[in-house]
């Protein structure tokens, strides 16, 4: 078992589909092995659309190390959209907490809100042993924004924990 820090990164598109481009990029990396990747889910806001469209990356990432729940929860929490019948309203405040523990806090949330509106999309991901210079190298040219936190082990497992299944 790694040590390595895992990252949860946002990467902001100015187009609805820069997220979708990216995700061939990250799987390129991957498969070099420039970057683990965890988990991953996308965002895209369709210009006119009333709310974004999310998807968890499956195929980048099996099963997920975060899982469905927590995609839901946080993209409930960011676009109040219920993915996979994550419940809003009422358990906001305590998903707020637990979002909290981890580093996802309010300024988080606020800049992501501001950052991802209708025409744009963004890429969410879990990942450690990036070889950040080629990393960067690789996005070159898609103009991906970095709206990031970072996640000491700790606060994955705990993330984890708060999450399971």
């Amino acid at each position: 078992m790694s040590t390595a820090m895992s990252t949860l990164s946002v990467w902001r598109f100015d187009t609805p589909d820069g997220a979708e481009k990216a995700v061939e990029t990250l799987g390129a990396l991957s498969q070099q092995q420039l970057v683990t990747v965890h988990d991953a889910a996308t965002v895209t806001w369709p210009e006119g659309a009333k709310k974004p469209k999310t998807r968890q990356l499956t195929n980048l990432a099996g099963a997920g190390a975060l899982g469905g729940a927590f995609w839901g929860m946080l993209f409930g929490l960011l676009f109040l959209v219920p993915l996979l019948g994550a419940a809003i309203g009422a358990a906001a405040g305590a998903l707020a907490g637990k979002f909290s523990d981890v580093g996802i806090n309010d300024e988080f949330i606020r800049r992501t809100r501001e950052q991802v509106t209708p025409g744009t999309s963004a890429l969410f991901v879990l990942t450690s042993d990036a070889v950040v210079d080629r990393v960067r190298e690789a996005f070159t040219g898609q103009r991906p924004e970095l709206l990031f936190t970072n996640l000491s082990t700790d606060q994955e497992n705990a993330l984890r924990e708060a999450f399971a299944d």
